[in-house]
């Protein structure tokens, strides 16, 4: 197996302080092939320490400084551009197309997103007889999960480097490789000592560990809500600011009006890509009622262009769920689907007819859904499509905000003024007309159980500056 096991500490690759090991499986084959190391509370106080130290001077540096800085970064991030994308494929399942395109390219766009928002953020301003300053916020800690390994690294990462900001980051121990690519990417490009550092570990030591700290003035924390609460509880001693984007279970609206076979087969697409491992996938499809046995035709349609296969093939094809709690998860939650009375229309239990081993999971699709059974309000976190009737507009609206998140929605429709009345309507942070969704820029975060706070853009920039009023001019 290859050797991880150092932590990336002002400027050195360092060990850790425990003895304690985290195998890293591969999804496809079930089988460790590295070795991480797990950060017990000393080597998270060497990070935090570092991180301290040098945000004395880094919290100095102007604007054009930190553009110089970040711009070296995104030389270098271009060079190790494909180790970070097999790193990815091979410690999370994506398949090669999808690790060396969104995987990655999600983590270079955040680099450009944060360029062009330090670029025309305003840190100073006079009104009203005051001078009003925004000020780097202090040491962050940044905990990052396993889904958009890089993507979400990036998307915190950058925004606090560009405030001014130093940082220690502990992405998922399911994930970390990726990361680790990534320390050596900014090693690279000459970031200074103690301005980003990395620890593995596993949240409930590595990671409480951190959202504890009395020494870190932030927490931007990804991951579901049952770890969300956790980490506020943690950080709440502290009164340290947290902001978190957590869990989803989105609403898809296809109107009346819509291109209804269209639509639900992009949706089926849309839903399942990343094996249906994002926070925002558009899990619940509505459709009107009367034309449920036409989405259920649509909806098989789909599924059969669909494939299952091995990531380290190139295609478009879908691969593992990460590990095997998550499969065993899914799983129970398709047989509970069929047990709670809901159509199974497609896919089920059990891996694909062409897999042994491995953590694939069969595209599965469930039809005449209730809004009330459990695998309409659950997060599943596979490729696992619940589609439920409406009779009306009004029933369609209220079934769509009938959930404790409220991350994303969709919303279909052939009319954009209509589109955008029932999208005015919705309960979460960002809804997508017809699936076309945002860019790096896109303010991202939800309502309700699904977090607060925002990334990307400036939205991700303010996350990471406090506001000063200098009075008495």
């Amino acid at each position: 197996m290859q050797n991880h096991q150092k932590f990336y500490i002002n400027g050195q690759w360092v060990d850790p302080l425990t003895d304690e090991r985290i195998d890293v499986i591969n999804p496809a084959t079930e089988k460790a092939f590295s070795q991480i190391g797990s950060a017990g509370a000393e080597d998270v106080d060497r990070a935090v320490n570092a991180a301290r130290d040098a945000f004395n001077t880094y919290s100095t540096w102007d604007v054009e400084q930190r553009l110089t800085l970040l711009e070296a970064i995104l030389e270098s991030y271009k060079e190790r551009y494909d180790d970070i994308a097999g790193a990815i494929s091979m410690e999370m399942g994506a398949p090669l197309d999808l690790a060396r395109g969104y995987q990655t390219q999600l983590g270079q766009s955040h680099i450009v997103a944060a360029m062009q928002s330090l670029r025309r953020f305003r840190f100073e301003s006079e009104e009203d007889g005051m001078v009003l300053r925004h000020e780097p916020i202090g040491v962050c800690g940044l905990i990052t999960p396993w889904n958009w390994p890089l993507s979400q690294v990036a998307v915190k990462v950058f925004p606090a480097l560009a405030a001014g900001c130093t940082v220690v980051l502990k992405p998922s121990e399911e994930s970390p490789l990726g990361a680790m690519v990534f320390a050596e990417v900014m090693d690279q490009a000459g970031v200074p000592p103690g301005v980003f550092n990395l620890i593995n570990g596993y949240g409930p030591v590595a990671g409480n560990a951190i959202s504890s700290h009395p020494n870190i003035d932030m927490i931007s924390f990804t991951g579901s809500t049952r770890g969300g609460i956790a980490v506020a509880k943690s950080a709440a001693n502290s009164v340290k600011r947290v902001g978190q984007e957590l869990g989803g279970k989105s609403a898809n609206i296809i109107l009346e009006d819509a291109n209804l076979s269209e639509a639900v087969i992009k949706g089926i697409h849309y839903g399942m890509g990343n094996s249906g491992q994002s926070c925002n996938a558009p899990t619940r499809m509505l459709v009107p009622e009367a034309k449920m046995d036409e989405a259920i035709e649509a909806a098989q349609i789909a599924v059969g262009q669909i494939t299952v296969d091995d990531p380290a093939l190139a295609g478009d094809h879908l691969g593992p769920v990460i590990n095997l709690s998550q499969f065993e998860k899914i799983q129970e939650l398709i047989h509970r689907g069929i047990n709670e009375g809901a159509t199974l229309i497609a896919g089920g239990p059990g891996r694909p007819s062409n897999f042994e081993t491995g953590y694939y999971v069969k595209p599965t699709v469930f039809a005449n859904v209730d809004n009330n059974m459990v695998i309409a309000r659950e997060e599943i976190f596979g490729p696992v499509i619940c589609i439920i009737g409406y009779q009306n507009e009004e029933e369609a609206i209220r079934i769509a905000n009938d959930s404790d998140y409220g991350l994303a929605g969709y919303v279909c429709s052939e009319n954009m003024e209509h589109a955008k009345a029932i999208a005015s309507r919705l309960r979460a942070g960002q809804i997508a007309i017809n699936y076309k969704g945002g860019n790096a820029e896109t303010p991202f975060g939800g309502y309700k159980q699904s977090g607060n706070g925002r990334d990307r853009g400036k939205w991700g920039l303010l996350e990471f500056l406090e506001v000063k009023a200098i009075t008495g001019l």
